[in-house]
């Protein structure tokens, strides 16, 4: 029923019992791939065609990206205006002039029906009535964000399954970085997402990663790195190391393990405690491990290898209503393999 080159464990089955709906909580690691927390403001000119339209109408024949009721929202909540104009236009049947100019300020949103279904391949390693464990390929982008509203996991996750639209963030608990491969859990249903977030939470649900250097590992095999990550007050766009007594920011632990090493650099397995935002990517940088490919952090370029050398290889928990004992290992996609038989690194996990 899956691809046969992906590992899948099962252990002690016992009869399931679903729990009943609790509030959605907020998983540590929701915090998305790209620091999009920022608004977007879009600036649209009304052609010809759309002359004396409603404002909802036309809209969604600018941005066909979202839903007709989502931009209807963003109208009414104040966040659409005649660029000529200071307030904002607040109504849905304001009628549009040919070349006036429209700006949206466009944010990110849990509800999963403000974004359109988008067929995309998607390849799912293992599925049940309760959650999908799916395997993302690096160059994709997990949550509709400023720069990124469409063509998105999460609007491939709609294409995929109807229901996804009734479940906050089609279902999404944790993210990896665009350009970031491997394996994440997403949830079917509203009871199973409340139960995986908290079991993030609480450090139920085992990451584990591969990622590797250009510079050579020194000192002892296992090092665990505590270091809190907050944003970078000198670059919008990164993660930082941060003093919690001058900025804000939170705890992150990653224990990292090198596998081999050589002047060429090294392969190192990866094993996330927390979940904060490029965590793998800022803890390796701060010790002087910077990723293979990853320019935002200070690592190296490397053909052909054209994204940072991090891949989420392993995924392991305990079916929230199963209780089966669920472990998922992903193979290291070929660019990875290819970067590291050229700087002559054995991996003895396999």
């Amino acid at each position: 029923m899956y691809p046969s080159n992906f590992e899948l464990t099962r252990l002690s089955t016992m009869h399931p019992t679903e729990p009943a709906p609790s509030p959605l909580l907020v998983a540590e690691d929701l915090g998305t791939e790209e620091l999009d927390t920022e608004v977007e403001e879009r600036r649209l000119e009304i052609p010809p065609g759309l002359h004396r339209q409603r404002l909802d109408r036309a809209l969604v024949q600018l941005m066909p990206e979202f839903s007709r009721n989502h931009l209807k929202h963003l109208i009414e909540d104040g966040f659409v205006r005649n660029e000529a104009q200071p307030q904002p236009i607040g109504k849905v049947a304001y009628l549009v002039k040919a070349a006036e100019i429209i700006t949206v300020r466009l944010q990110p949103t849990e509800m999963s029906q403000a974004y359109m279904a988008q067929p995309m391949p998607i390849q799912v390693v293992y599925e049940d009535a309760y959650l999908r464990i799916i395997d993302k390929p690096a160059g994709r982008v997990v949550h509709p964000a400023p720069g990124n509203w469409s063509g998105t996991l999460l609007n491939g996750l709609l294409a995929l399954d109807p229901g996804a639209a009734q479940v906050p963030r089609a279902g999404i608990v944790h993210r990896l970085d665009k350009d970031t491969s491997g394996l994440m859990v997403v949830a079917r249903t509203r009871a199973c997402m409340d139960a995986l977030v908290a079991m993030i939470a609480a450090r139920d649900v085992h990451r584990e990663y591969l990622a590797l250097s250009q510079r050579p590992w020194r000192g002892e095999l296992q090092r665990e790195v505590e270091f809190p990550i907050g944003r970078d007050p000198r670059q919008r766009l990164r993660m930082a190391v941060v003093d919690l007594e001058r900025q804000s920011g939170k705890h992150a632990h990653t224990t990292l393990q090198c596998l081999d090493s050589n002047d060429q650099g090294c392969l190192v397995h990866c094993t996330l405690h927390t979940g904060r935002t490029h965590q793998i990517r800022v803890h390796m940088a701060a010790i002087g491990l910077p990723l293979l490919a990853d320019g935002l952090y200070g690592g190296a370029g490397c053909l052909p290898l054209e994204r940072q050398a991090l891949h989420a290889f392993r995924l392991g928990f305990i079916h929230p209503f199963s209780h089966e004992e669920l472990r998922f290992n992903s193979p290291v996609p070929p660019d990875m393999l290819e970067a590291q038989s050229a700087m002559g690194l054995q991996n003895p996990l396999g």
